[in-house]
Protein backbone atom coordinates (compact mmCIF):
# COMPACT_ATOMS: atom_id res chain seq x y z
CA UNK A 1 0.00 0.00 0.00
CA UNK A 2 1.28 3.46 -0.93
CA UNK A 3 1.97 5.81 1.98
CA UNK A 4 0.70 9.36 1.38
CA UNK A 5 2.58 11.90 3.50
CA UNK A 6 0.65 14.74 5.14
CA UNK A 7 2.43 18.09 5.42
CA UNK A 8 0.32 20.37 7.60
CA UNK A 9 0.48 24.14 7.07
CA UNK A 10 -1.83 25.31 9.88
CA UNK A 11 0.92 27.30 11.61
CA UNK A 12 1.74 29.11 8.35
CA UNK A 13 -1.68 30.72 8.11
CA UNK A 14 -1.41 34.39 7.17
CA UNK A 15 -2.81 37.02 9.55
CA UNK A 16 -3.09 34.50 12.38
CA UNK A 17 -2.95 35.83 15.92
CA UNK A 18 -1.59 32.77 17.70
CA UNK A 19 0.43 33.43 20.82
CA UNK A 20 3.71 31.61 21.42
CA UNK A 21 1.98 29.09 23.70
CA UNK A 22 -0.92 28.56 21.29
CA UNK A 23 1.48 27.77 18.45
CA UNK A 24 3.32 25.29 20.65
CA UNK A 25 0.07 23.59 21.58
CA UNK A 26 -0.99 23.31 17.93
CA UNK A 27 2.38 21.78 17.03
CA UNK A 28 2.05 19.35 19.94
CA UNK A 29 -1.41 18.28 18.77
CA UNK A 30 -0.24 17.82 15.18
CA UNK A 31 2.61 15.60 16.40
CA UNK A 32 0.08 13.57 18.39
CA UNK A 33 -2.08 13.26 15.27
CA UNK A 34 0.97 11.81 13.45
CA UNK A 35 1.18 14.24 10.55
CA UNK A 36 4.38 13.55 8.63
CA UNK A 37 5.53 17.17 8.31
CA UNK A 38 4.77 20.22 10.47
CA UNK A 39 5.36 23.31 8.36
CA UNK A 40 6.43 26.55 10.06
CA UNK A 41 6.50 30.02 8.47
CA UNK A 42 9.51 32.07 7.45
CA UNK A 43 11.66 33.46 10.27
CA UNK A 44 11.08 37.21 10.43
CA UNK A 45 12.14 37.94 14.02
CA UNK A 46 15.42 36.07 14.37
CA UNK A 47 15.39 35.86 18.17
CA UNK A 48 11.77 34.93 18.93
CA UNK A 49 11.12 32.83 15.80
CA UNK A 50 14.34 30.86 16.29
CA UNK A 51 13.36 30.20 19.91
CA UNK A 52 9.96 28.98 18.72
CA UNK A 53 11.45 26.60 16.12
CA UNK A 54 13.89 25.18 18.66
CA UNK A 55 11.16 24.77 21.27
CA UNK A 56 8.98 22.88 18.76
CA UNK A 57 11.99 20.75 17.84
CA UNK A 58 12.48 19.80 21.51
CA UNK A 59 9.31 17.69 21.51
CA UNK A 60 8.62 16.92 17.85
CA UNK A 61 10.62 13.73 17.35
CA UNK A 62 8.68 11.79 14.71
CA UNK A 63 7.33 14.49 12.41
CA UNK A 64 9.62 16.48 10.12
CA UNK A 65 9.90 20.14 11.15
CA UNK A 66 9.90 22.23 7.97
CA UNK A 67 10.76 25.96 7.98
CA UNK A 68 10.15 28.27 5.04
CA UNK A 69 13.39 29.96 3.99
CA UNK A 70 11.90 33.01 2.33
CA UNK A 71 13.40 34.44 -0.84
CA UNK A 72 16.74 35.80 0.39
CA UNK A 73 20.05 34.16 1.29
CA UNK A 74 19.88 35.75 4.75
CA UNK A 75 16.50 34.14 5.46
CA UNK A 76 17.89 30.76 4.35
CA UNK A 77 20.79 31.15 6.81
CA UNK A 78 18.33 31.99 9.62
CA UNK A 79 16.29 28.88 8.81
CA UNK A 80 19.44 26.71 8.88
CA UNK A 81 20.43 28.16 12.25
CA UNK A 82 16.98 27.64 13.76
CA UNK A 83 16.85 24.01 12.60
CA UNK A 84 20.43 23.15 13.64
CA UNK A 85 19.34 21.00 16.61
CA UNK A 86 16.21 19.48 15.07
CA UNK A 87 15.89 15.69 14.80
CA UNK A 88 14.16 15.74 11.39
CA UNK A 89 14.69 19.14 9.77
CA UNK A 90 13.62 20.43 6.38
CA UNK A 91 14.14 23.79 4.67
CA UNK A 92 11.46 24.92 2.21
CA UNK A 93 12.49 27.12 -0.69
CA UNK A 94 9.23 28.76 -1.81
CA UNK A 95 9.69 30.74 -5.02
CA UNK A 96 7.24 31.96 -7.67
CA UNK A 97 7.42 30.42 -11.13
CA UNK A 98 4.68 32.30 -13.00
CA UNK A 99 5.86 35.27 -15.14
CA UNK A 100 3.73 37.80 -13.26
CA UNK A 101 4.86 36.81 -9.75
CA UNK A 102 8.52 36.37 -10.73
CA UNK A 103 8.69 39.96 -11.95
CA UNK A 104 6.40 41.48 -9.33
CA UNK A 105 7.88 39.76 -6.26
CA UNK A 106 11.52 39.22 -7.23
CA UNK A 107 12.02 41.42 -10.31
CA UNK A 108 13.50 38.49 -12.23
CA UNK A 109 12.88 37.02 -15.67
CA UNK A 110 13.12 33.30 -16.49
CA UNK A 111 16.90 32.86 -17.06
CA UNK A 112 17.86 34.77 -13.89
CA UNK A 113 15.15 32.94 -11.96
CA UNK A 114 16.63 29.54 -12.82
CA UNK A 115 20.02 30.68 -11.53
CA UNK A 116 18.40 32.01 -8.36
CA UNK A 117 16.54 28.74 -7.73
CA UNK A 118 19.83 26.84 -7.96
CA UNK A 119 21.56 29.29 -5.61
CA UNK A 120 18.81 29.16 -2.98
CA UNK A 121 18.50 25.37 -2.99
CA UNK A 122 22.26 24.77 -2.91
CA UNK A 123 22.67 27.28 -0.04
CA UNK A 124 19.98 25.49 1.96
CA UNK A 125 21.52 22.12 1.13
CA UNK A 126 24.81 23.17 2.76
CA UNK A 127 23.18 23.17 6.19
CA UNK A 128 20.31 20.68 5.80
CA UNK A 129 20.13 17.42 3.87
CA UNK A 130 16.36 17.66 3.43
CA UNK A 131 15.42 20.57 1.14
CA UNK A 132 12.03 21.09 -0.51
CA UNK A 133 11.46 23.30 -3.52
CA UNK A 134 7.94 24.73 -3.70
CA UNK A 135 6.91 26.08 -7.10
CA UNK A 136 4.48 28.86 -6.16
CA UNK A 137 1.70 29.65 -8.67
CA UNK A 138 2.84 26.67 -10.73
CA UNK A 139 -0.40 26.27 -12.68
CA UNK A 140 0.11 29.69 -14.29
CA UNK A 141 3.77 29.08 -15.15
CA UNK A 142 4.97 28.51 -18.72
CA UNK A 143 5.21 24.74 -19.14
CA UNK A 144 8.79 24.59 -20.38
CA UNK A 145 10.01 27.00 -17.72
CA UNK A 146 8.28 25.03 -14.95
CA UNK A 147 10.03 21.84 -16.09
CA UNK A 148 13.36 23.69 -16.16
CA UNK A 149 12.75 25.14 -12.71
CA UNK A 150 12.02 21.73 -11.21
CA UNK A 151 15.06 20.25 -12.94
CA UNK A 152 17.28 23.09 -11.64
CA UNK A 153 16.05 22.59 -8.08
CA UNK A 154 16.63 18.83 -8.15
CA UNK A 155 20.11 19.22 -9.66
CA UNK A 156 20.95 21.72 -6.90
CA UNK A 157 19.98 19.18 -4.23
CA UNK A 158 16.22 19.42 -3.63
CA UNK A 159 14.96 16.17 -2.14
CA UNK A 160 11.27 17.04 -2.61
CA UNK A 161 9.35 19.18 -5.08
CA UNK A 162 5.87 20.63 -4.60
CA UNK A 163 3.64 22.43 -7.07
CA UNK A 164 1.03 24.95 -5.92
CA UNK A 165 -2.26 25.77 -7.57
CA UNK A 166 -2.23 29.19 -5.91
CA UNK A 167 -4.95 30.62 -8.15
CA UNK A 168 -7.39 27.66 -8.03
CA UNK A 169 -7.37 27.83 -11.81
CA UNK A 170 -7.69 24.10 -12.54
CA UNK A 171 -10.46 21.59 -12.08
CA UNK A 172 -9.52 18.41 -10.14
CA UNK A 173 -8.92 16.04 -13.06
CA UNK A 174 -6.90 18.62 -15.02
CA UNK A 175 -4.77 19.43 -11.98
CA UNK A 176 -4.13 15.73 -11.29
CA UNK A 177 -2.94 15.27 -14.88
CA UNK A 178 -0.75 18.39 -14.55
CA UNK A 179 0.82 17.07 -11.30
CA UNK A 180 1.42 13.66 -12.89
CA UNK A 181 3.46 15.17 -15.73
CA UNK A 182 5.61 17.22 -13.35
CA UNK A 183 6.09 14.23 -11.05
CA UNK A 184 7.53 12.12 -13.87
CA UNK A 185 10.04 14.85 -14.69
CA UNK A 186 11.02 15.52 -11.07
CA UNK A 187 12.22 11.99 -10.18
CA UNK A 188 11.99 12.89 -6.45
CA UNK A 189 8.97 12.69 -4.11
CA UNK A 190 6.28 15.07 -5.32
CA UNK A 191 3.86 17.17 -3.29
CA UNK A 192 0.83 19.32 -4.07
CA UNK A 193 -0.66 22.37 -2.41
CA UNK A 194 -4.14 23.23 -3.62
CA UNK A 195 -5.97 26.44 -2.74
CA UNK A 196 -9.53 25.79 -1.57
CA UNK A 197 -11.16 28.93 -2.96
CA UNK A 198 -13.53 26.86 -5.08
CA UNK A 199 -14.03 24.11 -2.50
CA UNK A 200 -12.26 21.61 -4.77
CA UNK A 201 -8.89 21.31 -3.04
CA UNK A 202 -9.56 17.87 -1.51
CA UNK A 203 -10.74 16.51 -4.85
CA UNK A 204 -7.62 17.91 -6.56
CA UNK A 205 -5.41 16.31 -3.91
CA UNK A 206 -7.04 12.87 -3.86
CA UNK A 207 -6.97 12.60 -7.67
CA UNK A 208 -3.34 13.72 -7.69
CA UNK A 209 -2.52 10.93 -5.23
CA UNK A 210 -4.09 8.44 -7.64
CA UNK A 211 -1.80 9.85 -10.34
CA UNK A 212 1.35 9.27 -8.30
CA UNK A 213 1.72 12.29 -6.00
CA UNK A 214 3.39 11.40 -2.69
CA UNK A 215 2.70 14.40 -0.41
CA UNK A 216 -0.40 16.53 0.24
CA UNK A 217 -0.23 19.87 2.02
CA UNK A 218 -3.17 20.36 4.37
CA UNK A 219 -4.40 22.75 7.06
CA UNK A 220 -6.79 22.43 9.97
CA UNK A 221 -8.03 25.96 9.46
CA UNK A 222 -6.63 27.56 6.34
CA UNK A 223 -6.88 28.09 2.62
CA UNK A 224 -5.56 24.74 1.35
CA UNK A 225 -6.73 21.12 1.58
CA UNK A 226 -8.75 20.64 4.82
CA UNK A 227 -6.87 18.08 6.90
CA UNK A 228 -9.88 16.32 8.40
CA UNK A 229 -11.70 16.10 5.07
CA UNK A 230 -8.71 14.70 3.18
CA UNK A 231 -7.80 12.25 5.95
CA UNK A 232 -11.40 11.01 6.04
CA UNK A 233 -11.35 10.48 2.26
CA UNK A 234 -8.07 8.57 2.59
CA UNK A 235 -9.55 6.43 5.36
CA UNK A 236 -12.73 5.62 3.44
CA UNK A 237 -11.22 5.17 -0.03
CA UNK A 238 -7.65 4.14 0.70
CA UNK A 239 -8.20 0.40 0.85
CA UNK A 240 -9.98 0.38 -2.49
CA UNK A 241 -7.25 2.40 -4.22
CA UNK A 242 -4.26 1.03 -2.29
CA UNK A 243 -3.05 4.10 -0.39
CA UNK A 244 -3.18 5.33 3.20
CA UNK A 245 -1.81 7.86 5.69
CA UNK A 246 -0.25 7.78 9.17
CA UNK A 247 -3.07 9.87 10.67
CA UNK A 248 -4.49 8.53 13.95
CA UNK A 249 -8.12 8.41 12.86
CA UNK A 250 -9.50 7.46 16.30
CA UNK A 251 -8.18 10.74 17.78
CA UNK A 252 -8.53 12.92 14.69
CA UNK A 253 -11.88 14.55 15.41
CA UNK A 254 -10.98 15.40 19.02
CA UNK A 255 -7.55 16.81 18.13
CA UNK A 256 -8.84 18.90 15.23
CA UNK A 257 -11.64 20.20 17.42
CA UNK A 258 -9.02 21.24 19.98
CA UNK A 259 -6.96 23.07 17.33
CA UNK A 260 -10.07 24.81 16.02
CA UNK A 261 -10.90 25.92 19.54
CA UNK A 262 -7.42 27.43 19.92
CA UNK A 263 -7.76 29.13 16.53
CA UNK A 264 -11.16 30.59 17.33
CA UNK A 265 -9.93 31.87 20.67
CA UNK A 266 -6.83 33.46 19.08
CA UNK A 267 -8.91 35.35 16.51
CA UNK A 268 -11.70 36.43 18.88
CA UNK A 269 -10.69 39.67 20.57
CA UNK A 270 -13.75 39.55 22.82
CA UNK A 271 -13.20 35.98 23.95
CA UNK A 272 -13.17 35.41 27.70
CA UNK A 273 -11.14 32.24 27.27
CA UNK A 274 -7.48 32.85 28.13
CA UNK A 275 -4.48 31.18 26.61
CA UNK A 276 -3.48 29.76 29.95
CA UNK A 277 -6.78 28.02 30.51
CA UNK A 278 -6.64 26.44 27.06
CA UNK A 279 -3.10 25.22 27.59
CA UNK A 280 -3.41 24.21 31.21
CA UNK A 281 -6.53 22.14 30.60
CA UNK A 282 -4.55 20.07 28.10
CA UNK A 283 -1.77 19.18 30.57
CA UNK A 284 -2.24 15.60 31.72
CA UNK A 285 1.05 13.89 32.57
CA UNK A 286 1.90 10.56 34.17
CA UNK A 287 5.01 8.54 34.99
CA UNK A 288 5.26 7.25 31.41
CA UNK A 289 5.85 10.73 29.97
CA UNK A 290 9.37 11.62 28.84
CA UNK A 291 11.41 14.66 29.77
CA UNK A 292 10.50 16.14 26.37
CA UNK A 293 6.78 15.86 27.20
CA UNK A 294 7.33 17.54 30.57
CA UNK A 295 9.42 20.34 28.99
CA UNK A 296 6.62 21.01 26.50
CA UNK A 297 4.14 21.35 29.37
CA UNK A 298 6.57 23.66 31.19
CA UNK A 299 6.75 25.86 28.08
CA UNK A 300 2.97 25.87 27.80
CA UNK A 301 2.76 27.30 31.32
CA UNK A 302 5.03 30.14 30.23
CA UNK A 303 8.35 29.19 31.81
CA UNK A 304 11.72 29.40 30.08
CA UNK A 305 13.98 27.07 32.08
CA UNK A 306 17.64 26.22 31.66
CA UNK A 307 18.62 22.64 30.83
CA UNK A 308 19.75 22.16 34.45
CA UNK A 309 16.39 23.30 35.82
CA UNK A 310 14.54 21.16 33.27
CA UNK A 311 16.38 18.11 34.63
CA UNK A 312 15.53 19.10 38.23
CA UNK A 313 11.87 19.54 37.35
CA UNK A 314 11.78 16.17 35.59
CA UNK A 315 13.36 14.37 38.57
CA UNK A 316 10.78 15.85 40.94
CA UNK A 317 8.02 15.16 38.40
CA UNK A 318 8.90 11.44 38.38
CA UNK A 319 8.72 11.34 42.18
CA UNK A 320 5.28 12.97 42.21
CA UNK A 321 4.01 11.00 39.18
CA UNK A 322 4.60 7.69 41.02
CA UNK A 323 1.74 8.62 43.34
CA UNK A 324 -0.62 10.66 41.14
CA UNK A 325 -1.18 12.11 37.68
CA UNK A 326 0.30 15.57 37.19
CA UNK A 327 -1.74 18.47 35.85
CA UNK A 328 -1.01 22.19 35.49
CA UNK A 329 -1.31 22.99 39.21
CA UNK A 330 0.97 20.15 40.27
CA UNK A 331 3.53 21.06 37.62
CA UNK A 332 3.44 24.71 38.71
CA UNK A 333 4.17 23.62 42.28
CA UNK A 334 7.06 21.39 41.13
CA UNK A 335 8.62 24.25 39.16
CA UNK A 336 8.21 26.64 42.08
CA UNK A 337 9.87 24.22 44.49
CA UNK A 338 12.90 23.03 42.49
CA UNK A 339 13.57 25.28 39.48
CA UNK A 340 16.04 28.13 39.74
CA UNK A 341 16.92 27.44 43.36
CA UNK A 342 18.96 30.46 44.46
CA UNK A 343 20.44 31.90 47.66
CA UNK A 344 17.96 34.17 49.46
CA UNK A 345 18.96 37.79 48.90
CA UNK A 346 16.01 38.83 51.07
CA UNK A 347 15.00 36.84 54.17
CA UNK A 348 11.73 37.27 56.04
CA UNK A 349 12.21 38.56 59.58
CA UNK A 350 8.64 39.46 60.60
CA UNK A 351 5.29 40.62 59.36
CA UNK A 352 2.34 42.42 60.97
CA UNK A 353 -1.02 42.42 59.23
CA UNK A 354 -4.00 44.62 60.13
CA UNK A 355 -7.28 43.61 58.53
CA UNK A 356 -10.98 44.02 59.21
CA UNK A 357 -14.32 44.89 57.67
CA UNK A 358 -14.22 48.55 58.82
CA UNK A 359 -10.53 49.37 58.16
CA UNK A 360 -8.21 49.30 55.18
CA UNK A 361 -5.89 46.33 55.14
CA UNK A 362 -2.28 47.19 55.94
CA UNK A 363 0.98 45.28 56.24
CA UNK A 364 4.32 45.96 57.87
CA UNK A 365 7.05 43.67 56.52
CA UNK A 366 10.63 43.42 57.78
CA UNK A 367 13.22 41.70 55.61
CA UNK A 368 16.93 41.11 56.05
CA UNK A 369 19.46 41.76 53.29
CA UNK A 370 23.19 41.24 53.86
CA UNK A 371 22.73 41.55 57.63
CA UNK A 372 20.69 44.74 57.42
CA UNK A 373 17.00 44.86 58.34
CA UNK A 374 14.71 46.72 55.97
CA UNK A 375 11.04 47.55 56.63
CA UNK A 376 8.12 48.46 54.41
CA UNK A 377 4.58 49.55 55.29
CA UNK A 378 1.74 49.58 52.78
CA UNK A 379 -2.05 49.67 52.47
CA UNK A 380 -3.65 47.35 49.95
CA UNK A 381 -6.84 45.80 48.64
CA UNK A 382 -6.84 43.02 51.24
CA UNK A 383 -4.08 41.65 53.49
CA UNK A 384 -2.22 39.71 50.79
CA UNK A 385 -2.14 42.66 48.40
CA UNK A 386 -0.89 44.93 51.23
CA UNK A 387 1.88 42.45 52.09
CA UNK A 388 3.01 42.17 48.46
CA UNK A 389 3.11 45.96 48.07
CA UNK A 390 5.17 46.28 51.28
CA UNK A 391 7.73 43.83 49.84
CA UNK A 392 7.80 45.82 46.57
CA UNK A 393 8.48 48.95 48.62
CA UNK A 394 11.51 47.33 50.28
CA UNK A 395 12.89 45.87 47.04
CA UNK A 396 12.26 49.11 45.16
CA UNK A 397 10.47 47.50 42.23
CA UNK A 398 6.90 46.43 41.46
CA UNK A 399 6.63 43.11 39.59
CA UNK A 400 3.63 42.02 37.54
CA UNK A 401 1.62 39.34 39.37
CA UNK A 402 0.84 36.74 36.70
CA UNK A 403 -0.91 34.20 38.95
CA UNK A 404 -1.66 33.59 42.61
CA UNK A 405 -3.04 30.31 44.00
CA UNK A 406 -3.84 29.09 47.50
CA UNK A 407 -4.73 25.54 48.47
CA UNK A 408 -4.80 23.35 51.55
CA UNK A 409 -2.22 20.56 51.71
CA UNK A 410 -3.40 18.97 54.98
CA UNK A 411 -6.75 18.64 56.74
CA UNK A 412 -8.11 19.77 60.10
CA UNK A 413 -8.02 22.98 62.13
CA UNK A 414 -4.23 23.17 61.91
CA UNK A 415 -4.23 22.60 58.15
CA UNK A 416 -1.14 23.65 56.25
CA UNK A 417 -1.76 26.14 53.45
CA UNK A 418 0.29 26.23 50.27
CA UNK A 419 0.61 29.41 48.23
CA UNK A 420 1.94 29.68 44.67
CA UNK A 421 2.98 33.02 43.19
CA UNK A 422 4.00 33.63 39.57
CA UNK A 423 5.72 36.96 38.82
CA UNK A 424 6.56 38.28 35.39
CA UNK A 425 9.69 40.34 34.87
CA UNK A 426 9.90 41.46 31.26
CA UNK A 427 9.06 38.42 29.15
CA UNK A 428 10.19 35.84 31.71
CA UNK A 429 8.10 34.06 34.33
CA UNK A 430 9.29 33.25 37.87
CA UNK A 431 7.42 31.19 40.43
CA UNK A 432 7.71 30.83 44.18
CA UNK A 433 5.90 28.73 46.75
CA UNK A 434 5.38 28.93 50.49
CA UNK A 435 3.83 26.63 53.08
CA UNK A 436 2.50 27.67 56.51
CA UNK A 437 -0.43 27.15 58.88
CA UNK A 438 -0.98 30.89 58.33
CA UNK A 439 -2.14 31.43 54.75
CA UNK A 440 -0.93 35.06 54.79
CA UNK A 441 2.49 33.84 55.88
CA UNK A 442 2.50 31.22 53.12
CA UNK A 443 1.64 33.91 50.56
CA UNK A 444 4.42 36.23 51.77
CA UNK A 445 6.98 33.39 51.62
CA UNK A 446 5.86 32.45 48.09
CA UNK A 447 6.08 36.05 46.86
CA UNK A 448 9.49 36.53 48.45
CA UNK A 449 10.70 33.24 46.96
CA UNK A 450 9.83 34.47 43.45
CA UNK A 451 11.34 37.91 44.09
CA UNK A 452 14.64 36.34 45.21
CA UNK A 453 14.84 34.41 41.93
CA UNK A 454 14.37 37.62 39.91
CA UNK A 455 16.88 39.58 41.99
CA UNK A 456 19.46 36.80 41.76
CA UNK A 457 19.34 36.78 37.94
CA UNK A 458 19.55 40.57 37.76
CA UNK A 459 22.80 40.76 39.77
Amino acid sequence: MKHVRIADTTLCKENSHFSFKEKLEIARQLERLCVDVIELPEITNEKTDTLFVRTVASFVKKSVVSVAAGSTIKSIEMAKNALSKTANPCIRIELPVSPALMEYNLHKKAPKMLEYIKKCVSTAKEGCDNVEFCAVDATRAEKDFLKDAVKAAVEAGATTVSVCDSASSMLPDDFADFAKKISKKAQVPMGVKCDNKNGLASAQAILSVRQGVDIVKTAVDGDCVPLEQFATMAKNCGDSYDFGTNIRYTEMHRIIKQINRISENANNENSTVTVSSTDENSIHLDAKDSIEDVCVAVNMLGYDLSEEDQNKVYEEFLRVAEKKNVGAKELDAIIASVALSVPSTYKLVSYIINNGNIINSSAQITLEKEGQQLSGISIGDGPVDAAFLAIDQIVGHHYELDDFQIQSVTQGKEAMGSALVKLRNGSKLYSGNGISTDIIGASIKAYLNAVNKIVYEEV
